[in-house]
């Protein structure tokens, strides 16, 4: 990778922080309340990256009724966040890492701002990003570029010297739509050949990777 790269974007959920159990449970939580017997674990996987108004809407639920279930979903997530949440492995180490080094961090989510610090609190990260890009940030979400030039207006940084690292196509195509390096994680939920099919300039295995590939 260009050497000359000073800025690194990473989306939260999937990518930092394992959230997976914590979304799943709260989409099948909703979603029972509203269409009992009619979700499983793997019909709400296409639902992990869009905003919960878009995935609330494909399930063909009217305007107000969307707004009722993500309130729903919200309280549910909300309550049981500290339970499930973890880091993922190789996270803490290579953000502390990269924060020592003197690169520039922020994180850039279609969550809200509130439940995002609460996981970044609750991985003690919060002290490695004094940028965060959230929901209520924006009025167009990842894969439009907004948020990303956002956080890089933030930051005094540019497109060209910025990386977005996320684990879903939102990322990869809102970095390439930026015009940032776009890395993609093989830890995706949906799996590494998923996020390999939209093509990022680099797949990490591990977090610790990106260290490499900066040569820090």
């Amino acid at each position: 990778m260009n050497n000359k790269m000073t800025t690194l974007l990473f989306d939260l959920d999937g990518t930092l922080i394992d959230t997976n159990e914590l979304i799943i449970t709260s989409y099948l939580h909703t979603l029972e309340k509203y269409y009992p017997g009619q979700f499983q674990r793997e019909d709400v996987l296409p639902f992990m990256g869009p905003t919960l108004h878009e995935a609330f809407s494909t399930v063909g639920a009217d305007p107000d009724r969307v707004e009722e279930m993500v309130k729903v979903y919200r309280t549910f997530n909300i309550a049981n966040h500290d339970v499930l949440v973890k880091e993922f492995e190789g996270v803490f180490e290579t953000i502390q890492t990269l924060y020592e080094k003197g690169y520039k961090l922020a994180i850039v989510t279609t969550k809200r701002h509130d439940v995002a610090l609460k996981g970044l609190r609750l991985t003690g990260l919060d002290k490695f990003f004094e940028v965060v890009i959230a929901l209520d940030h924006v009025e167009k979400v990842k894969p439009d570029p907004e948020p990303i030039f956002k956080a890089l207006e933030e930051l005094g940084s540019s497109p060209a010297e910025a990386v977005m690292v996320g684990d879903n196509y939102h990322d990869i195509l809102a970095g390439r739509n930026a015009g940032t390096v776009t890395v993609g994680v093989a830890w995706s939920i949906k799996g590494r050949d998923y996020i390999a099919k939209y093509e990022p300039d680099y797949i990490l295995e591990n977090m610790t990777d990106l260290l490499t590939i900066l040569e820090v």
